[in-house]
């Protein structure tokens, strides 16, 4: 597992004002904010990506460089993920799409398990490819297992790599319990807990609300 800010960098400047209560108010920084980590995190992921030897010419002479042997296919899960998953595609920006729906059911009662619903998928064939699949808040982590099952349905990818900007361990626990494939968990910050209503704790509250404002 991955947690980029074990280490000192700007990124934390940037989750201290996704964060902030004082600063969340202005949509326009708080969905910058989540781009520029998706763009971090793309840079962090591509060092454990496959690369290959390549010649171009130069206006002076022919040289030697790597390349990506593939570029992986890009997963979001709607709606919190666009800003987050606009910094991936701005890094990869020739690679493949897909698009999944799946939330969090209305909360019930206090205790009872959260449940998930799955009701879209538009993605390219995913056999034997790398996947990176982005969601900004890894809760219980029961929406990424769930999603990773469906996209099961259009091939299995060589390794998936759970991006996101949130963790907590619940989920990381859940995740590491029911994925059998090849994957990796990023994450920009593992918090502490999730509360009696599985939010992330201190998390920073419903990351798709700050973005486009409450649903209903």
């Amino acid at each position: 597992m991955f947690i980029l800010d074990k280490d000192h960098s700007l990124a934390l400047e940037f989750m201290s004002e996704i964060r902030n209560v004082h600063t969340q108010h202005d949509r326009w920084r708080f969905r910058k904010n989540l781009e520029r980590l998706g763009e971090i995190m793309s840079y962090e992921i591509s060092k454990s990506l496959d690369y290959q030897e390549a010649t171009i010419k130069t206006p002076l002479a022919e040289t030697q460089i790597k390349k990506l042997k593939e570029k992986p296919v890009l997963i979001s899960v709607l709606r919190a993920a666009i800003p987050f998953y606009q910094g991936f595609l701005n890094y990869f920006d020739q690679s493949d799409s897909g698009f999944v729906g799946a939330y969090r059911r209305s909360e019930k009662e206090e205790l009872q398990e959260v449940e998930i619903d799955f009701l879209y998928q538009a993605t390219p064939n995913l056999e034997g490819r790398e996947v990176i699949l982005i969601d900004p808040m890894l809760a219980t982590g029961k929406s990424f297992v769930k999603t990773i099952q469906n996209l099961l349905a259009n091939g299995t990818p060589s390794m998936i790599h759970i991006a996101s900007v949130i963790a907590a361990p619940e989920g990381v626990a859940y995740i590491q319990n029911h994925i059998e494939l090849p994957y990796k968990i990023w994450t920009v910050s593992l918090d502490d807990h999730l509360n009696n209503k599985s939010y992330i704790v201190p998390g920073l509250g419903d990351a798709g609300d700050l973005c486009f404002g409450d649903k209903v």
